[in-house]
């Protein structure tokens, strides 16, 4: 097992979670934290405002092509992030769960 975070952001809680659940769903992650966030980008030649809701989803690697997949299918935005951090650590016993969860 080899465990990657991936990181994401949506435009509200409705998107996020109705994502967030077909992923859990479809055994492509085993946990995730959502986190309602203030963000500044560029769109459309101007900087722009808003309120997101930012989604941390802890998985295994051999998941990674198949989620940022669904994650593009299924999200709301037309140039979704979708960020995979490579984990070099974790504490066994979580590690144990997480590879237990998405058999």
């Amino acid at each position: 097992m080899e465990m990657i975070l991936v990181y994401t952001t949506f435009p509200d809680w409705e998107s996020a979670e109705k994502t967030i659940k077909t992923l859990l769903e479809k055994k492509l992650i085993a946990c995730a934290n959502l986190r309602e966030h203030k963000a500044f980008y560029w769109w459309e030649e101007k900087i722009t405002e808003d309120n997101e809701v930012g989604a941390l989803l802890k998985t295994d690697v051999s998941k990674w092509k198949e989620l940022k997949e669904v994650i593009i299918e299924l999200h709301p935005y037309t140039v979704p992030l979708i960020m995979r951090v490579d984990i070099d650590k974790v504490n066994g016993e979580y590690a144990r769960w997480l590879e237990e969860v998405l058999k």
